[in-house]
């Protein structure tokens, strides 16, 4: 059974949500929301949905979902967000959370959150993966994006362009290699997995002429990993990494910030990318986007990346028990 949070309730997660459940499904899925919120918009869209909280004997039929309700205190206009929202949005989170290690759910698929609405609210979300390592209470976790053509994972996440060089220690790279590599064995069924690691700087450093992060921090944790059995290259330019000579002989790539990985990825297969967090007691997978509020409610949304992210938490799922 997998559990599925809509995410920011004025952006266009219910609407993926809604029409995604216009078509009859062979799992089981809980979204865990607000129900009136649901019905609500589902009334917006003009697309019928009948809800229950049936959560022994979830619905698969068109037009149907099972949902375990969490109240919101306010009213949700589509495209207009509401710091009041805020805390029924994330408890609504943490409750699909709290399932999944308790073992109810097999899985959790999210929908985007909204993170300056969440901290003009007074939360400290920084985004679902850090919150996520929080609340799972693991000591580190790997944010990776999946598409058709590569998968991305990330030495550092949500922090200033400013701050990565000061947060790339040696220790935080290579623990974050071996997430990486311990999920592409035990979620991927990849014995031997093949990485790619970048460098941080133009042309990985130059040879320390344009920084010596490669030097001081990548190079050593590469070399130090290799030694131990791990099929890895790196520091590589960034800009020459992501290409076929490179790609087309490797199983995951390891960035080193945000926007170094995942403007390629997102290009690549836009609408089709899945976020993956590694290191997690459970499975939990996600769009690719963000609440694009803007289009909530038109119906303009496409459920292509929410359908990308529950067939590859059913994936993955199916590797792990079958890796049992």
């Amino acid at each position: 059974m997998i559990a599925i949070t809509p995410g920011e309730p004025a952006g266009i997660g219910p609407d993926l949500v809604i029409q995604a459940a216009q078509q009859a499904r062979s799992a089981d899925w809980v979204i865990v929301a607000d129900a009136g919120m649901l019905q609500a918009r589902a009334q917006q869209l003009a697309l019928p949905l009948t809800i229950d909280q049936q959560l022994q004997t979830p619905a698969r039929q068109a037009g149907a979902l099972t949902v375990l309700d969490v109240t919101l205190q306010a009213e949700v206009v589509a495209g207009r967000l509401n710091t009041v929202n805020a805390k029924g949005t994330l408890a609504a989170l943490d409750r699909a959370i709290d399932g999944c290690l308790k073992q109810q759910f097999t899985a959790l698929v999210t929908g985007p959150m909204h993170k300056a609405v969440m901290l003009d609210a007074g939360f400290a979300f920084t985004g679902h993966t850090e919150h996520l390592a929080q609340r799972a209470q693991v000591d580190d976790v790997v944010m990776m994006l999946a598409s058709p053509a590569m998968r991305v994972a990330l030495a550092t996440t949500h922090i200033p362009l400013s701050k990565v060089s000061e947060h790339l220690t040696a220790t935080l790279l290579e623990q974050r290699i071996r997430i990486l590599h311990r999920a592409m064995q035990t979620q991927f069924a990849l014995t031997a997995p093949r990485l790619l690691v970048c460098g941080l700087n133009p042309h990985a450093g130059e040879s320390g002429h344009i920084g010596r992060e490669e030097i001081d921090v990548i190079e050593p944790v590469c070399a130090r990993l290799r030694a131990q059995g791990m099929l890895l290259r790196g520091p590589l330019p960034a800009d020459t990494l992501f290409t076929p000579q490179y790609l087309d002989e490797a199983d995951a790539v390891m960035a080193m910030f945000h926007d170094q990985g995942l403007p390629v990825l997102k290009y690549s297969g836009f609408g089709e990318a899945v976020n993956i967090t590694l290191g997690l007691p459970f499975i939990r997978t996600s769009v690719d986007h963000g609440t694009a509020l803007d289009i909530a409610g038109s119906g303009k949304a496409d459920t292509g990346s929410l359908f990308a992210a529950i067939a590859k938490a059913s994936e993955i799922a199916a590797a792990v028990n079958a890796s049992a």
